[in-house]
């Protein structure tokens, strides 16, 4: 007897559907294809971090000779915005406007800019290879870093509120969850697509490939944008009234879990952020690999990252903590920096290969739990802020961290004579491992920011509503 067949594309549909971690959180106010089709703009948030923190500190440490710490220095330039983005978030919720918008200004104009400082951007870091320009190319790439990050974090923190307001609130946490995995997608596809492109390096086809990055940023950040917010002029009337951005932030810290949390969220950004300068010019300096071949490494700290969401999306759905899942990422991070760390020693570029994709993977677990329980504690009015809390204290640590992390290399390089061409590779790899151990004991620091939050459990009192706690103990964590 002939079994009737099942229609190829409903089941392949149904297939990725069920491999998409956070799928679940699409509603029937929301479903997934708009959900999906609004998470375009972290595609092009993805592209410009990938290109931002990966490709070009490689290209301008390698092939350009332009010092580590300047290079460092450079891509925390982005990231002076990122303390701001709680206010960003706060203008967005109480946005006037008659045109009845509070999202979709912050978008546009985020996007206009990060378009911006990606089409100055490639010519600027060209004039860094000629001395008698070097100036002029210095303040042309600190604008377009400035630009183009200001760009993606005020497009960012609008775009995940927009999620929001458009989600059911029981779906909230996982519709925000589902937009980041969207943010690992694209930097996972752009790593590998740039580094395609750059193989064959050459400075006409990197202005090629930063450009149509540019145009492309356009392209996916409109597409996502459109009809997605509808219109409503109450809610924007110029004439309302909007609570003061002190009162609500004061309100929101002064909750002495909630300041813990932001701390434990800052030491472990910090701490999953110094290699994000040097794990490229790292491989490229110690175990020779091609500009193709670093870019890769991104790659693998991109399907790390996807794969951490994964899990964190099923192990949620399975009653995990989500600050138990917090700390689970912290760990598995601290065993990927020990294989980083012994892959020069050892020249093998399978282990780093393993320890960035282990970095990633311990990045997406932390990232998602902290995630959730930021967006656990936000009321519907102040999504914004919550969001714009918990990425600007992420943002900033991890801006922090990267510069720290190019001028420790660079100093502790100066102090061991790392710099001469005929020192051993151990030499010259003193400055990457001085990084990579400290990376090590900020991890160690975050899991004891993050213990105490862990070891208390809420619930609501039937009576009057306070939270009890509830401890664990210390031997429950992590699990």
């Amino acid at each position: 007897m002939k079994r009737p067949d099942r229609p190829a594309p409903q089941h392949w549909t149904a297939l990725v559907f069920q491999m998409l971690p956070f799928a679940d959180a699409a509603s029937a106010d929301l479903p997934l294809p708009q959900l999906l089709r609004l998470a375009l703009f972290q595609v092009s948030v993805g592209m410009a971090m990938v290109l931002l923190n990966g490709t070009l500190n490689r290209v301008m440490v390698v092939e350009l000779g332009t010092p580590t710490w300047l290079v460092a220095l450079l891509i925390a330039v982005p990231l002076l915005a990122a303390p701001f983005r709680a206010l960003v978030g706060h203008k967005s919720d109480t946005h006037r406007s008659v045109l009845g918008w509070r999202r979709v200004p912050y978008i546009w104009f985020g996007t206009l800019m990060q378009f911006g400082g990606l089409a100055i951007m490639p010519f600027a870091l060209l004039l860094l290879d000629t001395p008698e320009d070097f100036n002029i190319g210095l303040l042309g790439a600190t604008a377009a870093f400035l630009l183009t990050g200001v760009g993606f974090h005020v497009t960012q923190t609008a775009g995940l509120a927009l999620a929001t307001d458009l989600a059911p609130e029981d779906k909230r946490p996982r519709a925000v969850a589902l937009l980041y995995v969207m943010l690992l997608v694209g930097m996972m596809f752009a790593a590998f697509i740039i580094g395609g492109l750059l193989a064959d390096y050459s400075p006409t086809r990197l202005v090629q490939v930063i450009q149509g990055s540019a145009v492309l940023t356009i392209v996916l950040n409109v597409t996502a944008l459109w009809k997605q917010e509808a219109r409503n002029p109450k809610a924007t009337a110029p004439d309302r009234e909007t609570p003061d951005f002190r009162e609500l932030w004061q309100a929101f810290v002064r909750d002495g879990r909630n300041a813990r949390l932001l701390t434990a969220i800052g030491i472990g950004a910090m701490g999953f952020a110094m290699q994000d300068a040097l794990l490229e010019p790292y491989g490229g300096e110690i175990l020779r690999l091609s500009v193709g071949a670093t870019t890769a490494l991104t790659g693998a700290w991109a399907l790390g990252s996807l794969v951490g969401f994964m899990l964190s999306g099923r192990l949620l759905g399975r009653g995990w903590d989500q600050l138990r899942l917090a700390g689970a990422g912290l760990v598995i991070g601290i065993n990927a920096f020990l294989l980083v760390l012994f892959a020069g020693p050892f020249n093998m570029a399978a282990m780093l290969y393993c320890g960035a994709m282990g970095i990633g993977l311990g990045l997406g677990l932390f990232s998602v739990g902290t995630l959730m329980e930021a967006m656990s504690i936000a009321k519907s009015e102040t999504a914004g802020l919550a969001l714009g809390a918990w990425g600007a204290v992420q943002a900033t640590c991890a801006g922090a961290g990267i510069a720290i992390g190019g001028l420790l290399r660079d100093l502790v390089a100066a102090l061991v004579g790392s710099g001469d061409a005929a020192a051993s590779t151990a030499t010259r790899a003193s400055g990457y491992a001085t990084v990579y151990s400290l990376e090590v004991v900020l991890l160690l620091a975050g899991l004891a920011a993050l213990g105490p939050l862990v070891g208390q459990k809420r619930t609501h009192a039937p009576e009057d509503g306070e939270p009890l706690v509830q401890p664990f103990g210390l031997r429950e964590f992590p699990t």
